[in-house]
């Protein structure tokens, strides 16, 4: 406890003057005053500051700083930007410490292993990597790292503690948006940092998504070895490869990385929108590429899984947006939770149509991103955007996979690789067909409909007759004159659905388009026919008297069904 109390200290020493600053900047004299011009030079000077003080106060704040790269419903974009650069790049501890840890979960390590090297090869917030030869195997061998777990659990309890006070003085502020999406971030960042030092999970992960990619050349995931990895040490495959964003060496031994970029975003993609359970941290220490130019992946600490609803509606969202769609971009948004029901959706749209034309590589007009943005910056308090933690993990991959992409090729076309992935997974001809189904379940209802159209009609009329409403009509030849208006509407609606139809199989390979549409033609043939026959029938002239009965009562709104007001 009085490690928790230290670290609290620390914590406030090290925060309140990042808090103070950005306190006057709403408020230039902290309780009233008018907010303070922030240049964007100086909002990245105190983004760094942040991300500094961060990786001052060690793991725990780090892994905060990941989590927090993927709330832009908290954090201005600068400062997201800054945290998304934070890796778990920390000097390793000494050789002497992690042999008691691995020595605790596996046994000695010379005696376990062939060799041990007693360097790391690495060092992370949470855990450290050694090479080792395991029965002739060449393998990596990740060790928590010692004394981060009452580390972690004093850090919890101090974040448990400041949080709370933040939202409330966040709407002491006017932060009523941002201090709702605090809530619940203390739990959200416990379990994460719970789940990534619990190396059982990480490697039933690892496996899961290992054999989702088995046969698929493109990728290469290190296997494990489960009889001497535990809850504190994971022991792997070691491949080797180039670090994924060193270009020039990766062209120096022939690869293309415009074809690597590419792959990298169609196994992302496949992770998410088709197997549902994926690799949470793809900065460019965790990812390489080997001799054969398969992308590997490392460090599957930090994975997530997708709920089956939440899997269709990203894939509406991203075949919306590979489409150019901005309405369905934003209707996938308002289901996923991202946006409020109450947003300025216009707005909204043009945000997003604005953005489909940068990610397909079009030329985007300055001056139009500068009055959206001060739109935005007018009203972003009103309505920030909505991060749900089951999808902040998803949030944080592919804006660090966006990145990686651009570093391989600076003219990448997400949206173009995405439209490819979808034909290659068969989702175009699958929405194809559905909309086909759609439009073939409109003509059976309006045909249908055109068909009950007299019957119906027919019926109203018996019953206004029972009702006690005097009816007096004076048509000739009615049951004909209803007939022939319900065969018309019936070619009208027929051949509008059909027209509907052969414009939705027009965008697949189905073939049928031309036969619907000239069924489509010779259903207007017969509409145009039946207007050019003479129509003998005079319309009907009619007038008509009601009688109020003391029964007819309504009881929903208090007035008889004879009331003169209806």
């Amino acid at each position: 406890m009085v490690w928790a109390y230290w670290r609290l200290v620390k914590a406030l020493f090290l925060f309140l003057p990042l808090a103070f600053t950005y306190a006057r900047d709403r408020n230039r004299w902290l309780l009233f005053g008018r907010s303070r011009d922030v240049t964007p030079k100086r909002q990245r000077k105190r983004a760094r500051k942040l991300k500094d003080t961060l990786i001052a106060l060690g793991p725990t704040y780090i892994k905060l700083g990941q989590v927090l790269s993927t709330r832009p419903d908290i954090l201005p974009r600068a400062y997201i930007d800054e945290l998304t650069e934070l890796q778990d790049d920390v000097p390793p501890a000494p050789y002497e410490e992690v042999k008691g840890i691995i020595e605790e979960e596996i046994g000695h390590p010379d005696e376990v292993f062939d060799t041990f090297e007693r360097d790391a090869l690495s060092g992370a917030s949470l855990g450290q990597v050694h090479v080792a030869y395991y029965k002739g195997d060449k393998v990596a061998v990740k060790a928590r790292r010692p004394g981060v777990e009452s580390l972690v659990r004093a850090d919890l309890r101090v974040l448990n503690i400041c949080l709370p006070v933040v939202r409330r003085v966040a709407r002491l502020m006017g932060e009523e948006p941002h201090a709702d999406s605090l809530e619940g971030l203390a739990d959200d960042f416990e379990r994460r940092i719970k789940q990534e030092m619990n190396y059982r999970r990480e490697r039933s992960m690892l496996e899961e998504i290992r054999g989702n990619f088995e046969g698929d050349d493109r990728v290469r995931i290190p296997r494990s070895y489960p009889e001497i990895s535990t809850e504190g040490v994971l022991v792997l495959e070691y491949v080797e490869g180039i670090k994924i964003n060193d270009v020039r060496r990766l062209e120096r031994y022939g690869h293309d990385t415009k074809e690597i970029a590419k792959n990298l975003e169609k196994t992302y993609l496949k992770m998410t929108l088709v197997d549902g359970v994926f690799h949470g941290d793809p900065h460019p220490g965790n990812l390489a590429v080997n001799a054969d130019g398969q992308i590997v992946l490392y460090d599957f600490g930090m994975s997530g899984r997708l709920s089956p609803s939440l899997q269709d509606t990203l894939v509406d969202f991203y075949l919306a947006a590979s489409k150019g769609d901005a309405e369905a971009v934003v209707d996938a948004m308002m289901e996923m939770g991202t946006l409020d029901r109450d947003v300025d959706r216009d707005l909204i749209v043009e945000v997003v149509e604005v953005a489909i034309e940068d990610y397909s590589g079009g030329d985007v007009d300055e001056i139009r991103i500068q009055q959206l943005m001060n739109e935005i910056e007018e009203t972003i308090y009103e309505y920030p955007l909505r991060i749900p933690s089951y999808i902040a993990l998803g949030l944080r991959v592919s804006t660090i996979v966006e990145g990686v992409c651009l570093e391989l090729d600076p003219e990448f076309d997400f949206l173009g690789v995405a439209r490819e992935f979808f034909i290659e997974e068969g989702y175009v001809q699958e929405a194809a067909r559905g909309q086909v189904v759609d439009a073939w379940e409109e003509i059976r209802e309006a045909f249908s409909s055109a068909v009950r159209t007299p019957a119906k009609f027919e019926r109203s009329l018996d019953k206004l007759g029972r009702d006690d409403i005097e009816v007096v009509v004076d048509v000739e030849d009615s049951r004909d004159h209803i007939e022939k208006l319900g065969k018309r509407l019936s070619y009208a609606l027929v051949a509008s659905a059909a027209i509907v139809g052969a414009a939705v199989l027009s965008l697949g390979e189905t073939g049928f388009a031309p036969y619907l549409f000239g069924f489509a033609v010779i259903v207007l043939y017969l509409l145009r026919r039946s207007f050019k026959k003479k129509d003998r029938i005079r319309g009907p002239r009619y007038y008509a008297t009601r009688h109020e009965r003391e029964d007819d009562w309504d009881e929903d709104d208090g007035r008889s069904y004879g009331d003169s007001r209806r």
